[in-house]
């Protein structure tokens, strides 16, 4: 059942990961539309359906498989996982930042600049590398 559970969960994080990183690409976009403009209007929802239908039930799913597989293993007892823990929380983190701006392009109260979406856009990259080099490589 376990590697079950792993590949569930690497099908998750996959998922999870192609919508951290497509998201803030939409935002350097949706900046450019005008509030209430057609474009404005298919950004909103293209934002919408991206993290009610993929990204949040991917992070689910991803939290769900690896509490179970790091019970199971037990990785838990593991340095590297507790690093790869952390990270995971920020990752989960930024995640609630997206989906807050998410509803602020909603309601057309976005204040922040395509420089910002664009740099933002990196943390979750950033995040990721470090994540799998701890997976695989388990330094510690």
């Amino acid at each position: 059942m376990y590697e079950w559970i792993k590949a569930l969960h690497v099908i998750a994080v996959i998922s999870w990961m192609a919508g951290m990183l497509y998201l803030p690409r939409l935002f350097v976009y949706h900046c450019e539309a005008e509030p209430g403009s057609k474009q404005s209007e298919t950004f909103k929802v293209m934002e919408w359906r991206l993290l009610k239908v993929i990204i949040n039930p991917a992070m689910i799913v991803t939290w769900l498989a690896g509490l179970y597989m790091a019970w199971a293993a037990p990785w838990y007892t593991s340095p590297w996982f507790h690093a790869k823990f952390v990270l995971v929380l920020i990752l989960s983190g930024v995640h609630g930042f997206f989906s807050r701006w998410v509803k602020d392009f909603r309601a057309d109260r976005n204040t922040r600049s395509q420089k910002f979406y664009r740099i933002i856009n990196e943390v979750p990259t950033g995040l990721m590398i470090l994540i799998v080099i701890l997976v695989i490589v388990k330094p510690f």
